[in-house]
């Protein structure tokens, strides 16, 4: 699978890092948030997408999790993750979001994971490859919301099993051991799907 995330923006002396500007927002410089969104709106709602496999949807989650960033600012602790701390805000406004809604999330849109395709200099290897991300988007469906989720986050978020255990609020274990089954559960799907379709 391709990794979306980007690497983590390291603080330097003229750059704040993710935490330094969460305290400054929980202390009263809201300003400080907008740097935040610049920073992580995108991968933000990269996951939102892949969750929701809406993107009106995860557009409209994003913009609530910003607005519950500022919020709740002063939930925010000083020992936090910045983006554990966002992404667990991101599964409580999908789950809001759906439960207002009264409908469940649909799978993985299968435009976001052609997005990731590299592009391949001949059509046949463009077709193979369309094939697998329409697999692996029909593969992913049939997981559990909550394989698909912890997934997402270890894999595409590429978030430690530490701050995978602080959203889904459980142990960093734990955290690994569901990831771990939910793929080798992904790769079980995936490999019945393209039995069934050479048969």
């Amino acid at each position: 699978m391709v990794n979306s995330a980007p690497a983590a923006v390291d603080a330097t002396p003229d750059t704040p890092s993710d935490h330094e500007l969460m305290l400054a927002v929980r202390d009263g410089d809201l300003d400080a948030l907008g740097e935040l969104f610049e920073r992580h709106h995108g991968p933000l709602f990269g996951f939102l997408v892949k969750l929701t496999g809406q993107r009106t949807a995860a557009e409209d989650i994003a913009q609530t999790v910003f607005q519950r960033m500022l919020k709740y600012r002063h939930t925010y602790r000083d020992d936090g993750s910045f983006t554990a701390w966002m992404y667990h805000l991101g599964r409580r406004c999908a789950a809001d979001h759906f439960r207002r809604h009264q409908a469940a999330p649909a799978a993985t849109d299968p435009s976001v994971l052609q997005e990731r395709a590299d592009d391949a200099p001949h059509a046949a290897d463009r077709a193979t490859v369309r094939d697998d991300h329409a697999l692996l988007h029909r593969a992913l469906s049939r997981l559990d919301r909550d394989d698909r989720e912890v997934l997402l986050l270890s894999r595409f978020q590429e978030l430690s099993f530490a701050e995978i255990a602080t959203i889904l609020e459980c142990s960093a274990g734990a955290a690994k051991v569901r990831a771990h089954r939910a793929l080798r559960q992904l790769r079980d799907l995936y490999f019945q799907l393209q039995k069934e379709n050479l048969s």
